[in-house]
């Protein structure tokens, strides 16, 4: 029987071994002294989490010193250069390299047109009904919507709606996708602090989740209803990039990139408008992430 994952382990189901994997935390021992040490929630209080320390170690990635730790970083966590668009050379910092592109073929978009695809590589976690979140991570933490969107009218409509959560790693591919085709809105974004999305600190504190500083995206879909999107800063991300063109959009479409750091997307749906895929339910359930790539099936309507 699987067992569930503790307080000494980030584990996750991937998705294409079907096993359950240990994760890999770039900066693990900062990560846990930050957030379970008294001297570590001090430093967070008074550095971390703050808007300025996450551009300057932005700033740091985009010096052309940061260069050298993109070989390093590819056979550390062997990454596979064949997918990438450009050459492992051709980055001329470590920010070039992070929000690098893929070629077309490393992430197919599954052409089924009632299916919701995830949005970024990473781990994810699925919640059928986003009122029925009271223990998900921890005793007593429930989503607040409304702090989420930054409007009560939106929280409302999205009360019992459905919700994908996906967290990249440092180690993941960082530009993000419309999980869907429709029609985009402009991009609004809500100023906030940038603490770590890492479960550590989630299980720690889930108004996290709006705390931070987010964009949200909505898009007008012809079978899935308002989609919205939901893109969330986090600890060393230098930004949270738009590249997309407001309007018709097709699913895959590239929506924009974080630049260094881990961060999270979040996809949320009316009610009634998606059943999750069942390996992601299942651990999801179980407080546990799955591992999926850009562009596979997340559910369907």
């Amino acid at each position: 029987m699987d067992a569930p994952p503790t307080s000494d382990a980030i584990t996750f189901f991937n998705r294409y071994t079907a096993k359950i994997e240990q994760e890999q935390i770039y900066g693990e021992p900062f990560l846990r002294w930050t957030y379970e040490t008294i001297p570590g929630q001090i430093a967070l209080a008074v550095a971390a989490k703050r808007v300025w320390f996450s551009k300057w170690y932005g700033w740091r990635m985009d010096r052309a010193a940061s260069q050298s730790k993109v070989m390093p970083f590819i056979e550390t966590y062997k990454l596979d250069p064949n997918e990438f668009q450009d050459p492992p050379e051709s980055f001329r910092t470590f920010n070039e390299f992070f929000y690098r592109k893929l070629t077309p073929a490393a992430r197919p978009i599954d052409s089924d047109p009632d299916s919701i695809v995830f949005p970024a590589d990473g781990r994810h976690l699925a919640i059928a009904d986003v009122s029925q979140t009271d223990g998900f991570w921890i005793k007593g933490q429930q989503m607040d919507l409304a702090r989420l969107l930054g409007s009560r009218s939106l929280a409302d409509r999205y009360a019992t709606g459905s919700m994908l959560i996906s967290r990249l790693c440092p180690v993941d591919y960082h530009r993000f996708h419309f999980p869907v085709s429709g029609t985009a809105s402009e991009s609004r974004l809500i100023p906030g602090s940038l603490s770590s999305v890492n479960p550590i600190a989630l299980r720690k504190r889930l108004s996290i989740l709006w705390e931070n500083k987010r964009m949200i995206t909505e898009i007008q879909t012809p079978s899935h209803g308002t989609v919205l999107m939901i893109e969330v800063g986090a600890a060393c991300v230098g930004g949270i990039h738009q590249t997309f063109t407001p309007g018709a959009i097709e699913k895959g479409d590239d929506k924009g990139y974080f630049t260094f750091g881990g961060s999270m997307t979040i996809v949320l749906m009316e009610p009634g408008r998606v059943q999750f895929a069942d390996d992601l339910l299942k651990h999801s359930t179980q407080q546990r992430e799955v591992y999926a790539r850009m562009g596979d099936v997340a559910g369907f309507r």
